[in-house]
C-alpha cells in the first residue's frame, strides 16, 4: 500500500522548490494534493506537468499571507479535496540585509509571509481536523532558528515565531489527535536558496557553492526535503510530534 493512500494534502507555496518536490512525491504515494501559491503560472505549470504524468492535482493562485488569500486557498482546497488531512505550511520568503537598513515594512512583510501565513492556514484547517479527531500539520522552518546566518535577522525572527507556534500547537492539541512537526532545512538548491546565496554574496559574505559545501558537505536537493515531509505526513511518524527535524547534513552540529 502506498504511504499516503487516501490521504488529502494541502501545500502552501507548493508550486516550486521543496513544495513542488513534495507535491510530486506525495501524489506518487497515493495522496490527493492541492497546492496554493501566489505564482499562478508556476502552479499551473506543475498541475499540467503532473497531469501529463497521470496525476491530478488541484491548484489555486493565492497569497496566503493575507486573510483573503488564505481563505481562498482553504475554500478551494476543500472544494477540490473534500477535507484536508495534511496541511504543509511551506510558503515563505527571505530577506538578506543589514539589520539597521531594514524597514518596518520589510519586518511586516517577513512576518506576514513566514509566520502569519502559517497562523492563518492552520487556524482555518485545524477545526475540521479536531472534529475528525485526527490531523497532521507540517511547517517548513530553517536552520536559522538555531544557527543564524549573517544579515538575516528579520528572516530568522519571523521563522522563529512560526517555529515556536508550531511546537506550541503540537503540545496544545496532542491529546486531540493532532500531530505538528517542523522541517528545518539548510541551503537547498531552489530558487529561494539560490536567491539567498546571491544576496549574501552581494554583501561580501562567503556563500559560493564551495563555501556551502564546506559548511554542509553539498547543497541539499529539494527532493531530500520532500522525503522528510513524506515521512511526517505518513503513519510512519505516528509517534513523532512537536519535533524539529534538521535537514542540514551537520550544518547545525558543527
Amino acid at each position: 500500500m502506498k504511504r499516503l493512500e487516501n490521504r488529502t494534502v494541502l501545500i502552501t507555496g507548493g508550486a516550486k522548490g521543496g513544495g513542488a518536490a513534495s507535491a510530486r512525491l506525495f501524489v506518487s504515494e497515493g495522496a490527493r494534493v492541492f497546492i496554493a501559491d501566489r505564482d499562478g503560472d508556476a502552479a499551473s505549470a506543475l498541475k499540467d506537468e503532473l497531469g501529463q504524468a497521470g496525476f491530478e492535482i488541484g491548484a489555486v493562485c493565492a497569497d496566503v499571507s493575507t486573510v483573503q488569500g488564505a481563505g481562498l486557498a482553504y475554500e478551494a482546497a476543500c472544494a477540490h479535496l473534500g477535507r484536508v488531512d495534511v496541511l504543509f505550511n511551506h510558503a515563505g520568503i527571505i530577506l538578506v540585509k543589514p539589520f539597521l537598513d531594514c524597514t518596518l515594512a520589510e519586518w511586516d512583510e517577513l512576518m506576514d509571509n513566514n509566520a502569519k501565513s502559517a497562523f492563518l492556514m492552520t487556524r482555518l484547517v485545524l477545526p475540521q481536523m479536531l472534529e475528525r479527531g485526527k490531523g497532521t500539520l507540517i511547517f517548513t522552518s530553517t536552520t536559522g532558528v538555531r544557527a543564524v546566518t549573517h544579515l538575516e535577522a528579520l528572516y530568522c525572527a519571523s521563522k522563529a515565531a512560526m517555529h515556536q507556534m508550531a511546537r506550541a500547537i503540537a503540545v496544545e492539541y496532542r491529546d486531540q489527535g493532532i500531530r505538528c512537526n517542523l522541517i528545518c532545512p539548510s541551503f537547498v538548491r531552489t530558487q529561494h536558496g539560490e536567491h539567498e546565496i546571491a544576496q549574501l554574496r552581494n554583501y561580501g559574505v562567503f556563500a559560493s557553492e564551495s563555501d556551502v559545501n564546506a559548511m554542509q558537505g553539498r547543497i541539499c536537493e529539494p527532493e531530500e526535503v520532500a522525503e522528510v515531509a513524506l515521512f511526517l505526513a505518513s503513519d510512519a511518524s505516528s509517534f513523532v510530534n512537536g519535533a524539529e527535524i534538521f535537514v542540514d547534513n551537520t550544518f547545525t552540529a558543527v
